[in-house]
């Protein structure tokens, strides 16, 4: 199929998935540096997801996304800076050094997180959509979770209360099929998991997770109905994780003849090809995006070191609080 975009729009596309996997790629080096501490789990492989999905959106609407979500923080407007200060544990990240990176936070861009708990922000994203119906807004509100999360009771919980209330929430489900090291054939006995989504009375389809296209257009659909009014949509987006499900994973679980194979379909290149190919895209025009978003990541790194640690006399700040509120 042609990419239905003009040159600006779909080279922006590319230029974000770039972005978050030059960015990712730093993180892991900076991980092994120990100037990242903590855990690190990387979206390596899953790009065309967080691009595709998050350009459907307008600024207004929310996101909530899990603990693997720099890239969804990056593409919704989240400075780099920001995030690899957050990342490095310095007052100047979008936490103020608080959160790391499981847990980014900006009100402004209407993200909401970063969660570390496994199906913890469904419910969340079931609270923003009713409160936002009680003040009768037109947002959106995008829920991004892993396919672990649909083996929990949460998720139940939430898809029905969404469906019942009609609320107006997009459940955007990223099957990797592995829920940390457990594959999804091992931990469902219903692998179809739009399946699981249907039997709560509300839209469910499948996307290919790997092209971002078909995400874009697809999530575009998602959301009109959603913002119509039309109740709650569940979208399973079928990608794959390059990298272990986190810096400490020593990945015993999946062959490497498998990693390989999904390998070959890497969102950037398979995206890459498509506008070269329509004369969209140069290679000196690909070698430029990669150049500028090296820029940024290094600028990022070099804003990160230069922040500050949180001085000892805040530890109690936002913890706590010996006042009493009238």
């Amino acid at each position: 199929m042609t990419i239905p975009y003009d040159k600006d729009f779909a080279v922006v596309l590319l230029a974000d998935m770039i972005r978050i996997r030059r960015m990712e790629e730093k993180a892991a080096e900076m991980y092994g540096l120990g100037k990242i501490r903590g855990f690190l789990h990387l979206y390596i492989g899953e790009e065309a997801i967080a691009v595709g999905a998050l350009h459907a959106l307008s600024p207004d609407d929310n996101v909530i996304a899990t603990y693997r979500e720099h890239g969804h923080a990056l593409v919704r407007g989240i400075t780099m800076n920001s995030i690899m200060a957050e990342m490095f544990g310095k007052r100047e990240g979008c936490s103020r050094g608080r959160g790391g990176s499981m847990h980014l936070f900006d009100r402004a861009t209407r993200f909401f997180g970063g969660t570390a708990i496994v199906a913890s922000g469904i419910p969340l994203a079931v609270g923003l959509a009713l409160a936002d119906r009680m003040q009768k807004m037109q947002r959106v509100t995008a829920c991004f979770f892993g396919d672990g999360a649909v083996a929990e009771g949460a998720f139940h919980e939430s898809m029905n209360l969404a469906a019942l209330w009609q609320l107006p929430v997009l459940f955007l489900c990223e099957n990797n099929y592995y829920a940390m090291g457990t594959a999804l054939d091992r931990y469902e006995s219903q692998t179809d998991l739009c399946v699981k989504a249907s039997s709560y009375k509300m839209p469910a389809v499948k996307v290919d997770g790997m092209d971002v296209v078909a995400v874009h257009e697809t999530i575009k659909r998602a959301v009109s109905h959603v913002r119509a009014g039309n109740g709650p949509y569940f979208v399973e987006l079928q990608a794959y994780r390059f990298r272990p499900h986190s810096m400490f994973d020593p990945e015993l679980y999946r062959a490497r003849d498998e990693v390989d194979e999904w390998r070959r379909r890497d969102p950037i290149q398979q995206y890459y090809a498509r506008l070269s190919d329509e004369g969209k895209l140069s290679e000196a025009e690909y070698v430029a995006l990669g150049a500028n978003a090296d820029q940024e990541i290094n600028n990022a790194v070099d804003f990160a070191e230069a922040g500050t640690f949180e001085p000892i006399e805040d530890l109690h700040r936002d913890v706590y609080t010996t006042e009493l509120v009238p």
